[in-house]
Protein backbone atom coordinates (compact mmCIF):
# COMPACT_ATOMS: atom_id res chain seq x y z
CA UNK A 1 0.00 0.00 0.00
CA UNK A 2 1.34 3.21 -0.62
CA UNK A 3 -0.21 6.95 0.57
CA UNK A 4 -0.11 10.26 -1.12
CA UNK A 5 -0.79 13.28 0.01
CA UNK A 6 -0.67 17.28 -1.42
CA UNK A 7 1.15 20.05 -0.83
CA UNK A 8 -1.94 22.22 -1.03
CA UNK A 9 -3.63 19.86 1.50
CA UNK A 10 -1.51 17.47 3.83
CA UNK A 11 -4.84 16.52 5.72
CA UNK A 12 -5.57 14.95 2.49
CA UNK A 13 -4.29 11.14 2.30
CA UNK A 14 -5.28 9.16 -0.62
CA UNK A 15 -4.51 5.05 -0.46
CA UNK A 16 -2.97 2.86 -3.57
CA UNK A 17 -2.63 -0.77 -3.28
CA UNK A 18 0.69 -1.73 -4.69
CA UNK A 19 4.13 0.12 -5.13
CA UNK A 20 4.71 3.85 -5.78
CA UNK A 21 4.26 3.85 -9.60
CA UNK A 22 3.20 5.50 -12.36
CA UNK A 23 0.05 3.35 -12.55
CA UNK A 24 -0.32 4.08 -8.69
CA UNK A 25 0.06 7.65 -9.44
CA UNK A 26 -3.09 7.06 -11.62
CA UNK A 27 -5.06 5.65 -9.24
CA UNK A 28 -4.53 8.15 -6.79
CA UNK A 29 -4.87 10.76 -9.17
CA UNK A 30 -8.76 9.09 -9.70
CA UNK A 31 -9.62 9.42 -6.12
CA UNK A 32 -8.44 12.93 -6.22
CA UNK A 33 -10.68 13.64 -9.28
CA UNK A 34 -13.78 12.18 -7.14
CA UNK A 35 -12.94 14.39 -3.81
CA UNK A 36 -13.51 17.23 -6.16
CA UNK A 37 -16.28 16.15 -8.31
CA UNK A 38 -17.78 15.28 -4.70
CA UNK A 39 -16.59 18.78 -3.07
CA UNK A 40 -14.14 17.00 -0.30
CA UNK A 41 -11.02 18.79 -1.74
CA UNK A 42 -10.40 22.04 0.80
CA UNK A 43 -7.96 23.57 -1.77
CA UNK A 44 -8.38 24.55 -5.14
CA UNK A 45 -5.75 23.35 -7.48
CA UNK A 46 -3.78 24.56 -10.34
CA UNK A 47 -4.41 24.01 -13.85
CA UNK A 48 -1.89 21.09 -15.00
CA UNK A 49 -1.86 19.42 -11.24
CA UNK A 50 -0.71 16.07 -12.56
CA UNK A 51 0.46 12.61 -10.74
CA UNK A 52 3.61 13.98 -10.26
CA UNK A 53 2.75 16.30 -8.16
CA UNK A 54 1.73 13.84 -5.29
CA UNK A 55 3.64 13.64 -2.32
CA UNK A 56 4.26 9.79 -1.27
CA UNK A 57 3.82 9.32 2.75
CA UNK A 58 6.22 7.39 4.12
CA UNK A 59 4.98 5.03 6.95
CA UNK A 60 7.73 6.86 9.25
CA UNK A 61 5.89 10.16 8.56
CA UNK A 62 2.67 8.44 9.96
CA UNK A 63 4.04 6.62 12.70
CA UNK A 64 5.41 10.17 14.16
CA UNK A 65 2.15 11.66 13.26
CA UNK A 66 0.84 13.27 16.33
CA UNK A 67 -2.47 12.62 17.85
CA UNK A 68 -4.36 15.49 15.36
CA UNK A 69 -2.70 14.00 12.45
CA UNK A 70 -3.86 10.67 13.46
CA UNK A 71 -7.35 11.73 13.70
CA UNK A 72 -6.71 13.94 10.98
CA UNK A 73 -5.99 10.36 8.78
CA UNK A 74 -8.79 8.43 10.50
CA UNK A 75 -11.11 10.37 9.44
CA UNK A 76 -10.07 10.58 5.72
CA UNK A 77 -9.85 7.02 6.25
CA UNK A 78 -13.63 6.31 6.96
CA UNK A 79 -14.14 8.90 4.31
CA UNK A 80 -12.50 6.93 1.49
CA UNK A 81 -14.75 3.85 2.70
CA UNK A 82 -17.49 5.79 2.44
CA UNK A 83 -16.74 6.88 -1.27
CA UNK A 84 -16.11 3.08 -1.93
CA UNK A 85 -19.17 1.77 -0.62
CA UNK A 86 -21.27 3.76 -2.33
CA UNK A 87 -18.96 3.08 -5.55
CA UNK A 88 -19.57 -0.71 -4.85
CA UNK A 89 -23.30 -0.33 -4.08
CA UNK A 90 -24.44 1.81 -6.91
CA UNK A 91 -22.54 -1.12 -9.23
CA UNK A 92 -23.31 -4.59 -7.65
CA UNK A 93 -26.75 -5.38 -9.27
CA UNK A 94 -25.67 -4.71 -12.66
CA UNK A 95 -22.34 -6.65 -11.94
CA UNK A 96 -24.10 -9.50 -11.01
CA UNK A 97 -26.16 -9.60 -13.72
CA UNK A 98 -23.00 -9.58 -16.00
CA UNK A 99 -21.31 -12.29 -14.22
CA UNK A 100 -24.77 -14.74 -14.68
CA UNK A 101 -24.40 -13.79 -18.44
CA UNK A 102 -21.14 -15.21 -18.22
CA UNK A 103 -22.10 -18.30 -17.50
CA UNK A 104 -23.43 -18.39 -20.95
CA UNK A 105 -20.22 -18.51 -22.59
CA UNK A 106 -19.42 -22.41 -20.74
CA UNK A 107 -22.10 -24.08 -21.76
CA UNK A 108 -22.89 -25.81 -24.98
CA UNK A 109 -25.72 -23.40 -25.88
CA UNK A 110 -25.69 -21.55 -29.12
CA UNK A 111 -25.14 -17.42 -28.50
CA UNK A 112 -25.97 -14.72 -30.55
CA UNK A 113 -23.80 -12.13 -31.91
CA UNK A 114 -26.07 -9.43 -29.93
CA UNK A 115 -25.44 -11.02 -26.71
CA UNK A 116 -22.08 -11.38 -27.25
CA UNK A 117 -21.45 -7.99 -28.15
CA UNK A 118 -23.68 -7.16 -24.53
CA UNK A 119 -21.70 -9.36 -23.00
CA UNK A 120 -18.21 -7.41 -23.96
CA UNK A 121 -19.92 -3.97 -23.10
CA UNK A 122 -20.34 -5.53 -19.86
CA UNK A 123 -17.25 -6.82 -19.22
CA UNK A 124 -16.36 -3.25 -17.98
CA UNK A 125 -18.84 -2.34 -15.60
CA UNK A 126 -17.99 -6.53 -14.14
CA UNK A 127 -14.13 -4.76 -13.90
CA UNK A 128 -14.89 -1.09 -12.45
CA UNK A 129 -17.02 -3.44 -9.99
CA UNK A 130 -14.64 -6.10 -9.21
CA UNK A 131 -11.84 -3.43 -8.34
CA UNK A 132 -14.01 -1.54 -6.31
CA UNK A 133 -14.96 -4.21 -4.18
CA UNK A 134 -11.49 -5.21 -3.61
CA UNK A 135 -10.35 -1.32 -2.70
CA UNK A 136 -13.82 -1.28 -0.46
CA UNK A 137 -12.18 -4.70 1.10
CA UNK A 138 -8.78 -3.10 1.99
CA UNK A 139 -9.85 0.19 3.08
CA UNK A 140 -12.34 -1.53 5.08
CA UNK A 141 -9.95 -3.15 7.33
CA UNK A 142 -7.53 0.17 7.47
CA UNK A 143 -10.95 1.81 8.30
CA UNK A 144 -11.39 -0.57 12.09
CA UNK A 145 -8.23 1.36 12.91
CA UNK A 146 -9.18 4.57 12.13
CA UNK A 147 -12.36 3.70 13.60
CA UNK A 148 -10.05 2.79 16.67
CA UNK A 149 -8.57 5.87 16.93
CA UNK A 150 -11.35 7.70 16.49
CA UNK A 151 -13.07 5.83 19.78
CA UNK A 152 -10.25 6.66 21.52
CA UNK A 153 -10.27 10.10 20.64
CA UNK A 154 -13.91 10.51 21.62
CA UNK A 155 -13.27 8.64 24.55
CA UNK A 156 -14.33 11.18 27.95
CA UNK A 157 -11.90 11.26 30.51
CA UNK A 158 -12.38 9.19 33.80
CA UNK A 159 -13.95 11.29 36.56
Amino acid sequence: MVQYTLAQSPEIILNVPGKDSAKARDKAMDQLMELMDAGKLPTELEEGFGPQQLIEVKESTIDTANGEDAITQAVQVLSNLATLKLKVQESRTEALEIRKAVDVLFSDNSVTEEEITRLKEGFKVLKNFAQANLRYQEARIKAEQARQVLDQALKSPEK
